[in-house]
């Protein structure tokens, strides 16, 4: 059997089943639209682009309102061009007059994005402002409809850690199996904001620079700057451990600087570099 088209022509007769019941399986952008209306040629065209780009994500029915009016005056559009997204048989957004490419892109997005990614989306603009309290609401949304979700178990954790909640952030830990992807990250946040806290409280606005051959507190600095995600401060303190002394305090320069990588997680630029630059010294 041949594949569905993913752009097609659709008429009233045809809309229950091209549009209702493809909705079901992906979602369907409907364009009303017509060539005697320049702006609605050109967003008919923008979508035929997409919807090429996205390759099956979506399907684009059009509905040219000059040759069949029809199913536009059973929807009531009222002005041309206007979109419509169908998903799972309900319109699920509507945008009315010419649109940019921008726009429909994000309409697009926001229609074919996983769960998953919607949810990293959301956490990283949390993130990026450090509200933690927004970060966690998204988190225990997303956990409510997948509460067996470890990835979502994860993230609490690494949020808690962020925010300050330690007692909380270790039960959060200790509900998730040691296995799991990305554990630890936020295991190893905990362990250097818990040194943070023993060896001063985190605070280090009374502390001077620490000269180059103290090593214990250029391993202090190192923590407290890790734990205020400090990173590069505090990979550099590692590295002039390291340099100084391979077995200070049995090989905690190197030690602290794998601790300090995985709290940031995998994909870091910085952490690549560093990890190289330890590499390279060490061999």
């Amino acid at each position: 059997m041949d594949a569905k088209p993913t752009v097609f022509d659709v008429e009233l007769p045809s809309f229950a089943t091209d549009v209702v019941e493809r909705s079901k399986e992906i979602p369907v952008i409907l364009l009303f639209w017509t060539d005697q209306i320049p702006p609605s040629a050109d967003t008919k065209r923008h979508l035929e682009m997409l919807a090429s780009q996205y390759q099956g994500k979506f399907a684009l029915a059009l509905c040219d309102v000059a040759q069949t009016p029809e199913l536009a005056q059973q929807l009531r559009v009222q002005g041309i061009p206007s979109i419509r997204a169908v998903v799972n048989g309900q319109i699920a957004s509507q945008l009315d007059g010419p649109q940019g490419e921008a726009v429909l892109r994000q309409m697009i997005d926001e229609l074919t994005m996983s769960g998953s990614d919607r949810l990293k989306e959301g956490l990283e603009r949390f993130v990026a402002t450090r509200d933690w309290e927004g970060a966690l609401a998204i988190l225990r949304q997303a956990l409510a409809e997948e509460p067996n979700n470890p990835a979502f178990r994860v993230e609490v954790a690494d949020v808690l850690v962020r925010k300050g909640d330690l007692d909380d952030a270790r039960v959060a830990l200790g509900s998730i199996s040691e296995d799991t992807p990305e554990r630890d990250r936020p295991a190893a946040r905990l362990e250097i904001a818990e040194e943070a806290t023993a060896i001063d409280g985190g605070d280090r606005s009374s502390r001077s620079q620490p000269g180059a051959d103290d090593l214990d507190a250029l391993y202090d600095a190192a923590v407290r700057e890790a734990a205020a995600e400090n990173y590069e401060a505090a990979l550099e303190y590692c590295m002039t451990i390291l340099r100084t002394d391979r077995k200070f305090r049995e090989d905690i320069g190197r030690k602290t600087m794998i601790k300090v990588m995985t709290a940031m997680g995998k994909g870091s630029e910085l952490a690549q570099q560093y990890r190289r630059r330890m590499f390279a010294f060490m061999h």
